[in-house]
């Protein structure tokens, strides 16, 4: 590598990180609202062509674990804002506790980087590189599920936007994304440092399989059965906009009530026959509250289905309370609730509330709540939708179950307030847009503060608000059956993919020995 780049040898050390941090800049950029799709497809590359010259796994944990730093200090420093801002902690702390997340999120690439050396240092030499994606695809599963996962933008979501490309999701998921794209990286890396007689058929392959994609892409996009298909029903958003300074104000509680009633008015007399409020809409406990009657009767009064957030409490035998969403019927009684399952650490549940002495202000400002125990489907009229609230919408296996369980329709209530005009509320909604993909569904979704939408089953977004506006968006959508081959599927391509990286492991082990 220090003869590729025309550096002796005491400045490679030095060349090295300098691609790493490449690298991590690169990811980050590949993803909203500063970024573009484009620099995914050459994110890892400088990394990738540094592992090949790379001469221990000990300093491929370090390119890799810098790479991972820049990654997730550049996609995720809205963190720092909502902990100064909502858990009162003077900036300094704020940094450092999200530092320590950035910290622990970047042994993901450092272990990517690792496996790639030592697959590298077997006998399949540069070709190794090929083994890039399945690799990546792997520590994005465990990303995903150890500690409870925190599976914030996936690489494979920053292809969302890109329509050709994303169709790829409705066979196998963001995960095939993610993997399409890292192959692209390892194909360009082995371009550069594989065998020259081969340079060019590597280019060849890779170009042919991205060609594919996107061809299948133009087709399924063209094809367009998914949005003639379906019973449609016409769905209003209603975006309250309501800061999350006021939002437990109790002298607020009557001013934000009326202005969701008012709205939701104005969305039912344009046609709304199921209107949506965000996650928490509601000022109070629903079921505790008296002015729970009042959004009861604007059920009956529009003869409309409400879906809105609220707080739940239980006590059986011991008190709980969960972040919930109730359906209402037109005759406003309760049709069903669906019970959160994935909770937001620090925001609604602490891992290790008794050693975290030194995060005092956010550890005791926190409610516990308890986790709902199954992915439940709200009744509208005879047919079932379903909804995520908030975090929930990034992971694909829950949209997944709940279209096994019958939903024709994605739903998903969130309060961005917390993260204010940063990044955050874009990746969101981004991430939200795969799910429509992934299951061949329209996934409609309400924002407190925004951003609120109608994606279309093929990505497309109908209709959105802007940040930080008072705004309602009616619009039709369909109530779909089918299942697309990820529907049926899940993550059985991304799960063989770790399979394989365990076995190429073993295998490149017992080579050494």
């Amino acid at each position: 590598m220090a003869q590729l780049l025309g550096l002796g040898p005491g400045r490679h050390r030095v060349a090295a990180f300098t691609c790493a941090a490449l690298s991590g800049a690169l990811l980050a950029l590949s993803f909203p609202s500063l970024g573009h799709p484009a620099a995914a497809w050459v994110a890892l590359t400088p990394l990738l062509v540094i592992l090949h010259g790379t001469p221990s796994p000990r300093l491929a944990f370090g390119l890799g674990l810098t790479t991972g730093a820049v990654h997730f200090a550049g996609t995720l420093p809205w963190l720092t804002q909502v902990m100064t801002e909502f858990g009162g902690f003077p900036l300094p702390v704020g940094v450092l506790l999200n530092g320590l997340l950035v910290a622990y999120l970047a042994l993901f690439p450092a272990a990517f980087a690792v496996i790639v050396v030592v697959l590298l240092r077997a006998r399949w030499g540069a070709w190794g590189l090929l083994s890039a994606a399945p690799v990546w695809l792997t520590t994005e599963l465990g990303r995903m599920w150890l500690f409870g996962g925190f599976p914030w933008e996936l690489l494979g979501y920053s292809q969302t936007s890109v329509l050709p490309v994303s169709q790829l999701a409705s066979l196998f998921g963001v995960h095939g994304v993610t993997l399409l794209v890292v192959f692209i990286n390892s194909a360009l890396a082995l371009a550069l440092v594989g065998p020259r007689a081969h340079r060019v058929r590597v280019l060849a392959v890779a170009t042919g399989v991205l060609g594919v994609v996107v061809l299948f892409g133009v087709w399924r996009l063209t094809d367009n059965r998914l949005v003639r298909d379906g019973t449609p029903l016409r769905v209003g958003l209603v975006q309250g906009n309501v800061l999350q300074a006021d939002k437990w104000d109790p002298a607020m509680r009557s001013t934000i009530l009326r202005g969701y009633l008012d709205l939701s008015r104005q969305s039912a007399a344009a046609g709304a026959r199921l209107i949506v409020w965000p996650e928490s809409a509601t000022p109070f406990s629903f079921e505790d509250h008296p002015d729970g009657d009042a959004v009861r009767q604007l059920a009956r009064d529009t003869g409309a289905h409400l879906l809105f957030g609220s707080t739940q409490s239980r006590r059986d035998p011991v008190p709980r309370v969960f972040n919930a969403a109730f359906v209402l019927r037109p005759d406003g009684e309760t049709a069903a609730v669906y019970q959160k399952m994935h909770l937001v650490p620090f925001g609604e549940y602490v891992p290790f509330r008794s050693v975290l002495f030194f995060a005092r202000p956010l550890v005791e400002s926190v409610v516990d709540f308890s986790p709902g125990a199954s992915p439940v489907t709200l009744a509208i009229g005879t047919h079932r939708i379903s909804t995520a609230i908030c975090y929930e919408i990034i992971y694909p296996g829950l949209a997944r179950s709940f279209v096994r369980h019958g939903s024709e329709l994605l739903t998903t209530i969130t309060n961005d307030a917390w993260y204010g005009r940063s990044a955050a509320p874009h990746q969101h909604f981004q991430q939200a847009a795969m799910r429509a993909i992934e299951q061949g569904r329209y996934l409609v979704r309400a924002a407190n503060t925004g951003i609120s939408g109608v994606v279309d089953p093929y990505g497309r977004v109908l209709a959105r608000s802007t940040l930080f506006e008072t705004a309602v968006i009616t619009e039709e959508v369909r109530l779909l059956r089918g299942l697309t081959l990820y529907g049926r599927m899940g993550d059985l391509l991304a799960y063989l993919c770790g399979v394989l990286t365990l076995a190429a492991v073993g295998a490149a082990w017992r080579m050494r020995s």
